[in-house]
């Protein structure tokens, strides 16, 4: 029997937004005061191709989105700061929960002058470690472009593997791109984190 099957994933637990304490991030339930550095990173070139953002979304919108993430019983949405300084590094989210399989979509968007840091990666750490200890998820999946190749490092070292790519199903810059599919399994991870 696996760890899985003894040990069901508490979905009920996504209710509880919790603060997660790493060596040089913080993790903490997005809300009304990210409303601006969230907007900056939304309004971001860089970012919105890393991200394939398309919309352009004004501040309001961002503030209704901020301001409603803790009443959101299926997802997790934290904002990385600094934990010396509160500074808004970025923001991520655990989506697309599904109770049926246990698992859930991860995404990640760090601020410019936040990458190339190990700001990701340990971030994406606290997150997987919070979805397979905390909430018992069965399996993280994701979605990366193949011009994005800091993240889909970052995501191997994480503990993400390739599981699969949709080739040229992304359309950014005048060409297409490849789409790199993701995943961490919770008794895979577990047993080397």
């Amino acid at each position: 029997m696996t760890a899985d099957a003894a040990d069901p994933a508490d979905l009920a637990a996504l209710a509880v937004k919790p603060t997660l304490h790493g060596p040089t991030v913080r993790l903490v339930p997005l809300d009304g005061r990210h409303t601006d550095p969230m907007w900056k990173l939304c309004t971001d070139e860089a970012t919105n191709r890393l991200t394939g953002t398309r919309t352009a979304f004004t501040r309001d919108q961002i503030h209704r989105w901020c301001t409603t993430r803790a009443e959101q019983p299926d997802r997790l949405d934290l904002a990385v700061e600094d934990p010396a300084t509160g500074r808004f590094l970025g923001e991520t989210a655990l989506t697309d929960v599904d109770p049926d399989n246990s698992s859930a979509g991860f995404r990640i968007a760090l601020t410019p002058d936040s990458t190339g840091r190990g700001i990701g990666t340990e971030t994406t750490l606290l997150v997987l470690r919070h979805a397979f200890e905390t909430l018992r998820l069965h399996r993280v999946h994701l979605e990366v472009f193949e011009y994005n190749e800091r993240a889909a490092h970052s995501y191997r070292k994480s503990g993400f593997t390739l599981e699969g790519r949709s080739r040229q199903a992304h359309h950014w810059d005048g060409r297409y791109w490849d789409v790199l599919q993701m995943a961490a399994l919770r008794d895979e991870w577990l047993a080397t984190h």
